[in-house]
């Protein structure tokens, strides 16, 4: 049961990603041809290829991450904080990073991964990310040969639907329905590329996943039953 888990040992976490040129015509004719038969299928006859370019960053072939941010639970004394501190910039250079932040501090049996989909996008995402980048995979996120009960990573949206695996509930709509914050109060992950192309704006892009992987650690906690995470017990790093 989630009750009996030790917070301290667990890394929330957050993406925000983009499709990795600003637009589509940068892409060489190849890459072109590759996701206009990719996106066919979802985009079916409402849109070209060029003109649902904008919705490539969701595909970890096609996107890049601009930022990770993470947060965890520590104590001081009686007290219980929750750090957060974001990893961005160029893309191998933060992916390393995370990486070196896995490998050092979340690397044993005990320690896990949280996210909000996590398992159906931002821990796939980042593994692939890093594929594309030569890194080798740190061992919380090379799934190779391992029982599903051994993956160690939690996802609350996972959690939430207690075995119905035929919804989908968004970040912002559990936040809504447990009283708790929205993270939408500025941008939504629709605007994020918008954002960080044309406004150049990274320390908006920034704010905002920090606010979405605390949303997910609120989240966690009210599924436990434990109390809510309040502004002042979160430090930004």
């Amino acid at each position: 049961m989630i009750s009996k888990l030790n917070l301290e040992n667990i890394l929330f976490l957050d993406i925000e990603t983009v499709p990795e040129t600003q637009h589509f015509t940068e892409l060489d004719k190849t890459k072109q041809e590759l996701w206009e038969a990719k996106s066919r299928y979802q985009r079916k006859e409402e849109f070209n290829a060029e003109e649902f370019y904008d919705r490539a960053g969701i595909r970890a072939e096609f996107g890049k991450i601009i930022c990770i941010s993470v947060g965890y639970f520590t104590k001081q004394g009686d007290a219980r904080l929750f750090r957060t501190t974001s990893f961005y910039g160029e893309e191998p250079h933060l992916l390393k990073d995370f990486k070196n932040l896995l490998t050092s501090h979340f690397s044993q049996a005990k320690h896990l991964l949280c996210a909000h989909n996590g398992k159906e996008f931002d821990f796939p995402y980042i593994a692939g990310r890093m594929i594309i980048h030569n890194i080798e995979l740190p061992y919380k996120l090379n799934l190779f040969g391992k029982k599903p009960w051994e993956v160690p990573h939690l996802d609350t949206l996972e959690l939430w639907k207690f075995g119905d695996y035929k919804t989908y509930t968004s970040l912002k709509l559990m936040t809504n329905v447990l009283g708790i914050p929205s993270p939408k109060d500025d941008i939504e992950g629709s605007e994020v590329y918008r954002v960080y192309y044309e406004e150049q704006d990274i320390d908006r892009i920034i704010r905002y996943c920090e606010k979405d992987t605390i949303a997910v650690a609120r989240i966690f906690l009210r599924l436990r039953g434990d109390a809510i995470l309040e502004a002042d017990e979160i430090i930004h790093v």
